[in-house]
């Protein structure tokens, strides 16, 4: 399973919301699972945020 928090605390380098759904693109391979536990506080991040994450999990 692959936990939003997780993939947010082991990349403190990504800086915007852009960069952590092709961070998820990159973390899918190999999960069948996807956990949004967390809302990303860039300053970037859209009102459809969830639905965005799962988009790029999926």
């Amino acid at each position: 399973m692959l936990l939003l928090s997780e993939v947010m605390i082991q990349s403190p380098d990504v800086e915007t919301f852009e960069e952590l759904i092709e961070l998820i693109k990159i973390r899918r391979q190999g999960t069948t699972f996807f956990r949004i536990d967390v809302k990303p506080q860039f300053s970037d991040t859209p009102e459809d945020w969830e639905d965005r994450l799962e988009a790029a999990f999926t």
